[in-house]
C-alpha cells in the first residue's frame, strides 16, 4: 500500500483508451501525411486489405506513452540479453519497481536465447508476471535473420500469454537502441506479429498495451492504421502504405528467393556439411519429387541405412531436416479449409498443468478432404505446443467409416514428426472408443510405433475424462455431452 493513503503510483490498464475510437479522434495523433491526402483516402483499392478493419481486434489494442514497469497487466514484457542481465531504461525500471528479488531470481536462470522468452513472477510490480525476451542485434547484411529473430520475440511472448490464459500483456520496444535494429522497422514487426496472433489464436487475450516513450509514439502512432485500421475508410487509405513484405498468415518474415536452393551440383557438399546445416532452417516450400527432395546422394544415404550403417546422430539429422522441410510447408501454405473443421482445437490444462490437445474424430472428413493437408494443418498447429508437456483428448464419439484415420496416415504422421512432439506428449486419452477401435489401437501402438502403448487410455464416459481434466478446462463439443448423457442415463442401474 502507498503511504499515508498517497495514490498509486501503478496504472490500471482498464482505465486506457483502447485504439478502436474511430481513425482522427485520438489526442495527438501522428498520421501519414498521405493517409489525409484525398488520393489516396477516396481511392478504391481493387484488392482486399490484408490486415482488414476488424473492431473486435482495436478493442484490445491500447498505445500507452509512460513506463511500462507501472502497468498492472497480467505481465510486462522486459527486453533483455541472452544473459537476461542487460542495462536499458526498460530493464533498469523493471528492476528498480521489482525489487532486488527479480535480480536474485534471473540469476538463478541459465540464461535465454535472441528470440525465445522466459517468464518470472512480477515480484513488487503491480504485473503479476514477467515475460524476458531477448531482441537481436542488427546488422543489415543479416538483416533476414534479424527480422525472424525478432518476430520470434513477440510470438514467444504471445504464446506463454496463451498458454497461461493471461488477459493482458504489456509490450516494451523490444531490441533496445544500443542492438542497433531501426526502430520503424522493428515496429511494423511487433504490430503485425501481435495482429496476426490475435487473429488466429487470441480468444483469451483480452487487452495487449504497446507501452513507449514520446520518441517511439510518434513511429507507432504512424503505422497502427495500417495494422489496426478504425474505419473501412483508414483501411483503404492505408492499402498503398503497407510494405510488400507482410509474412506468412503467422506474420513471420519470408523471403521468397530463400524458398528455394539447389545447388550447383547436388550431392559434393559433403566437406561443407555446415553449409547445408545453416541452409535447412531456409528451405520453406520445396517440391515432393525426387530432385528437390534430394539432400546430399539419396541412394548412398537409403543404402547405408538398409545396411545398418548410419549413425543414430546422423538419422537424427536426416529425421529434423525433413520436418524442418514439412514445418516449412505448413507455415507457408494456406490451411484454412482445414481450420474451419474444428477438428483440432487447444483448450485448458490437466490436473499436472500439461497443454491439453482435443481432436474431434466427427469433424474429419477423411474421404473429402487432402489428408496432406491436414498433415501439414497438425504440424502448424502442435510445433509450438510439443515443446513442453501435453496431452491429447480424442473423442471418438458419433464417427462414421468416413472419419476413420487409416493406420498408414497415422504412421506417416508418426514418423514425419519432430522427436519433441513423441517425447512431450504424456497422455492420450480415447473417449468414447468402441470394440473394433480398441483392437485398431491395440494392433497400431503395438506393431506399427513404439513407446505409445502406455500413453493410450480408454475412457468409457466424460466422467472418466474428468478425474484427469476438471471440466472447465475443456471445451467440448455439444453433440459428446448430448451423446454422453444419453449413454450414461442407459447405464444407470
Amino acid at each position: 500500500m502507498d503511504p499515508l493513503g498517497a495514490p498509486s503510483q501503478f496504472v490500471d490498464v482498464q482505465t486506457l483508451a483502447s485504439w478502436d475510437e474511430p481513425a482522427g479522434s485520438g489526442d495527438g495523433d501522428v498520421v501519414d501525411s498521405r493517409l489525409e491526402d484525398d488520393s489516396f483516402s477516396n481511392q478504391q483499392w481493387s484488392f482486399p486489405s490484408p490486415f482488414p478493419h476488424r473492431e473486435d481486434i482495436n478493442r484490445k489494442i491500447v498505445l500507452f506513452k509512460g513506463d511500462i514497469a507501472l502497468l498492472n497487466c497480467t505481465a510486462v514484457v522486459n527486453t533483455t540479453n541472452e544473459t537476461l542481465t542487460d542495462k536499458n531504461p526498460v530493464s533498469d525500471s523493471i528492476h528498480r519497481h521489482a525489487g532486488p528479488e527479480l535480480g536474485e531470481e534471473l540469476l538463478k536462470m541459465k540464461g535465454c536465447r535472441t528470440g525465445e522468452a522466459k517468464m518470472t513472477e512480477g515480484f513488487n510490480l503491480a504485473a503479476r508476471h514477467i515475460i524476458h525476451t531477448v531482441g537481436p542485434k542488427y546488422k543489415a547484411k543479416y538483416r533476414t535473420a534479424a527480422e525472424s529473430s525478432l518476430y520470434s520475440c513477440y510470438r514467444s511472448v504471445m504464446q506463454i500469454a496463451k498458454e497461461q490464459a493471461m488477459a493482458s500483456v504489456g509490450f516494451c520496444v523490444v531490441s533496445t537502441a544500443k542492438r542497433g535494429y531501426p526502430l520503424q522497422d522493428a515496429t511494423h514487426i511487433a504490430l503485425r506479429t501481435v495482429r496476426r496472433f490475435l487473429e488466429t489464436h487470441g480468444e483469451s487475450i483480452e487487452m495487449v498495451v504497446f507501452a513507449v516513450t514520446a520518441a517511439e509514439e510518434a513511429v507507432y502512432r504512424k503505422l497502427m492504421p495500417l495494422y489496426y485500421p478504425r474505419s473501412e475508410a483508414e483501411e483503404q487509405a492505408s492499402l498503398p502504405l503497407i510494405p510488400a513484405d507482410i509474412g506468412n498468415s503467422e506474420g513471420e518474415p519470408v523471403v521468397p528467393e530463400r524458398q528455394i536452393r539447389i545447388a550447383e551440383k547436388p550431392g559434393t557438399l559433403e566437406d561443407g556439411s555446415e553449409l547445408w546445416d545453416s541452409l535447412d532452417s531456409d528451405l520453406g516450400l520445396v517440391g515432393t519429387h525426387a530432385f528437390a527432395r534430394m539432400e546430399g546422394d539419396v541412394d548412398k544415404q537409403r543404402r547405408l541405412i538398409l545396411q545398418g550403417q548410419m549413425s543414430e546422430a546422423a538419422l537424427q539429422k536426416q529425421h529434423q531436416r525433413n520436418y524442418n522441410r514439412w514445418l516449412g510447408r505448413a507455415r507457408a501454405e494456406d490451411l484454412s479449409d482445414i481450420a474451419a473443421l474444428k477438428a483440432l482445437y487447444q483448450t485448458g490444462v490437466d490436473m499436472c498443468g500439461r497443454t491439453v490437445m482435443v481432436v474431434v474424430g466427427r469433424n474429419i472428413p477423411v474421404t473429402l478432404i487432402d489428408m496432406e493437408k491436414a498433415l501439414l494443418y497438425f504440424i502448424h498447429v502442435m510445433d509450438h505446443i510439443t515443446v513442453k508437456e501435453y496431452v491429447i483428448v480424442y473423442f471418438h464419439t458419433l464417427t462414421a467409416e468416413h472419419n476413420h484415420l487409416d493406420s498408414d496416415f497415422l504412421k506417416k504422421l508418426y514418423d514425419v514428426v519432430d522427436a519433441k512432439f513423441k517425447r512431450n506428449l504424456k497422455a492420450f486419452y480415447f473417449v468414447h472408443p468402441t470394440f473394433r477401435s480398441k483392437v485398431s489401437t491395440w494392433f497400431f501402438t503395438t506393431f506399427s510405433v513404439s513407446g505409445m502403448k502406455d500413453k493410450v487410455h480408454h475412457l468409457e464416459s466424460l466422467q472418466h475424462l474428468f478425474t484427469c481434466i476438471q471440466p472447465e478446462q475443456i471445451d467440448i463439443p455439444p453433440f459428446v455431452l448430448e451423446y454422453d448423457a444419453r449413454v450414461s442415463v442407459h447405464q444407470t442401474p
